[in-house]
């Protein structure tokens, strides 16, 4: 954005919106000598534009302070952020179940739902189960579809700008399917596709284990691992929106497959679905030989595949997620293949978010799309009196 000249007006209202409404939602309520002295308008300037924001429904006035009326003379008037004047969906696309979580303008977590959907169910059959996970949602809640700003999305695959799968493996019939332009029939207001990898590391750093870590890697330990980063506070997509594919690295001449791996028999395992791995895994509890030596297998893969990431980004934090984050003993051989092969070990922790991280990383998604547009001004703009 350039500099503002004297033919800029409605840019300028615009910025000085953004910049009140940020000042009222950073607070309980204010009153306009505060709204003044907080954003370094003048008082003029900021009756108009919370006049302004009260028409939109974005500000509404509360009521004077109790014992106010005591006092000399009319007491100040107060107003809020509505954090009610809108509301945000963050979805969750899996194998084996979908989930949704709603939200107002704060980011306050207003609900939940998830339905269970077989891993074989087609793409169609697998959206018509989050349509109806979404609409019980919104009925409990009592929230209309039409008060809806943004939808976040988690999904499997390598997913392009647009919300198309470009590739995904995971789910019968998602390559090449435009899931962006799917749910946009559903909804009135943007949809934001993104890996969901991706968005449970989002996820991580907003509400669990690396709140504090502006440089970490998110790993989504299963089957095929991926993983999620963020470099300096910011979603590292890639290119073509690849990063993190680190399950693909058997490709490039590993010695055994997954099904190789996980086998407990001389022959590799079929069907590779994780009830087969369960079983696998509850026999090395039990302390069946095979099943450990197949489980030290896949624990094995996975940190070397987290190795690999974290030479390449130097990440303070490691944050393992996903159904394998269970397994016993997970943390400690993934501590000691790092401080084996990294020049500069980081830390590592087990999600705080389970499997809530997904749909909460699209939702946090969702919350910055709204943000942007309500409150964003670039440092290079500054707004005039």
């Amino acid at each position: 954005m350039g500099r503002l000249t004297g033919g800029d007006p409605s840019l300028l209202r615009r910025i000085n919106s953004a910049v009140v409404l940020h000042a009222l939602r950073a607070t309980d309520y204010a009153t306009l000598t505060e709204v003044t002295r907080v954003t370094g308008l003048s008082r003029p300037t900021v009756e108009g534009v919370v006049e302004g924001l009260i028409e939109a429904g974005l500000v509404v006035e509360t009521a004077a302070e109790e014992g106010a009326a005591r006092r000399q003379g009319r007491p100040a008037r107060r107003f809020r952020f509505r954090a009610e004047a809108g509301h945000l969906l963050g979805l969750e696309i899996g194998p084996h179940r979908v989930a949704a979580v709603l939200a107002d303008l704060d980011g306050t977590f207003l609900g939940t739902a998830s339905k269970a959907v077989s891993e074989t169910a087609s793409a169609d059959e697998r959206l018509d189960r989050l349509r109806v996970a979404v609409a019980d949602l919104l009925r409990r809640a009592g929230v209309a579809r039409s008060s809806l700003r943004a939808v976040g999305v988690g999904s499997p695959g390598i997913v392009e700008a647009d919300g198309t799968v470009r590739l995904g493996t995971a789910l019968p019939g998602w390559t090449g399917l435009d899931l962006g332009e799917r749910l946009r029939r559903s909804f009135r207001c943007p949809v934001l596709v993104e890996n969901d990898a991706n968005a449970a590391a989002v996820a991580e750093h907003w509400k669990g284990a690396a709140t504090g870590s502006d440089d970490m890697v998110f790993v989504l330990a299963g089957l095929s691992p991926g993983a999620g980063s963020l470099i300096g506070g910011r979603l590292h997509r890639g290119f073509g929106g690849a990063a993190g594919e680190i399950g693909a690295l058997h490709l490039l001449g590993r010695e055994a497959t997954p099904e190789t791996l996980l086998s407990t028999t001389d022959k590799p395992l079929h069907p590779l679905d994780e009830q087969a791995v369960a079983e696998v895994f509850a026999h090395a509890r039990k302390g069946d030989a095979r099943a450990q030596a197949a489980l030290d297998r896949f624990i094995q893969r996975l940190v070397h595949d987290v190795a690999v990431l974290v030479l390449a980004l130097d990440p303070e934090l490691v944050v393992v997620g996903g159904w394998a984050a269970g397994l016993d003993g997970v943390l400690e051989p993934l501590r000691g293949e790092l401080a084996r092969y990294c020049l500069r070990p980081p830390r590592v922790a087990l999600s705080m978010l389970g499997e809530a991280a997904i749909a909460t990383g699209a939702l946090r998604l969702a919350l910055d799309h709204v943000e942007e547009e309500l409150f964003a001004v670039e440092s290079t703009v500054t707004a005039r009196r």
